[in-house]
């Protein structure tokens, strides 16, 4: 499909930002539906995260959905976005999804994936910040 000049450049300036497609979300939409018909669940309320623990490090975290019907682990509270890289920024909506947000304002507050700061990966070196985190989980990964 073509689009004018006007929408082609409309998200040129945030080229860390990812389009999201109304066909991710609804293919989300749809096998969840489908996979709670089969098994006669119903299906989970994205508004109330599934809290449960780490498979790697057993650090407690929250998951939540995200736009394209996937499920990511999130730290619990938010911090400074300025502390935290951009493509490692998320936001949770006020109806539970996980969203991954670009740019952001540096008085904006964010939340951080899990995975970012999980003991069982590699430690972040683009951010003293997530390194602290994850030195910390580490700590009390070794304790256990």
């Amino acid at each position: 499909m073509a689009l004018c000049g006007t929408c082609e450049r409309a998200g040129s300036d945030r080229p860390v930002r990812e389009p999201v497609l109304v066909g991710d979300v609804l293919a989300g939409m749809t096998a969840a539906v489908t996979i709670a018909a089969r098994t006669g669940r119903a299906v989970p309320d994205p508004r109330r995260p599934s809290t449960g623990t780490c498979d790697g490090c057993g650090a407690g975290a929250a998951w939540h959905r995200t736009l394209r019907g996937r499920w990511v682990l999130m730290e619990p509270g938010e911090l400074a976005a300025r502390v935290v890289p951009a493509g490692r920024r998320w936001r949770i909506a006020g109806d539970g999804t996980a969203v991954a947000l670009g740019s952001a304002v540096p008085s904006d507050t964010c939340r951080i994936s899990h995975f970012d700061v999980c003991p069982a990966r590699p430690a972040p070196a683009d951010s003293p910040t997530l390194l602290a985190l994850w030195r910390g989980h580490a700590r009390r990964h070794r304790a256990r």
